[in-house]
């Protein structure tokens, strides 16, 4: 899926509002990939051409409209997860152990659990 028109959609401002009030009802898997990809955009070792599949794939994301509507039960965000396991598989590079440190903090808010460590090579 060609995201370009989507990059101009992100903001992060969009990006929370539509994770906040219900985040948990998005379910782990989802917002894990959120995550990841939102704080891979905010790494300075991220590039340019990086952060624009990213932004292309939030932006997609965050778009109140969209192949399959939100609201539907147990199916409304599969096309959303699509994306941006798509873009994940693109970026998959910058997705550092710091990066998915921070996204499972997050998710260890939301879901009331500890941080899961990132992978290491240890």
């Amino acid at each position: 899926m060609d995201t370009t028109r989507y990059q101009k959609l992100f903001t992060q401002q969009g990006f929370w509002r539509k994770l906040g009030p219900r985040a948990r009802s998005l379910g782990r898997e989802t917002l894990e990939k959120a995550l990841y990809l939102y704080y891979a955009v905010q790494s300075p070792l991220t590039p340019k051409w990086a952060k624009r599949v990213i932004y292309g794939a939030l932006g997609y994301f965050i778009l109140p409209l969209d192949a399959i509507p939100d609201l539907a039960p147990l199916v409304g965000y599969t096309d959303d997860l699509s994306v941006m396991a798509a873009a994940l598989a693109t970026v998959a590079f910058y997705i550092t152990p710091d990066v998915k440190a921070q996204a499972q903090e997050k998710l260890g808010q939301w879901f009331k659990t500890p941080a899961t460590p990132a992978y290491t090579d240890a």
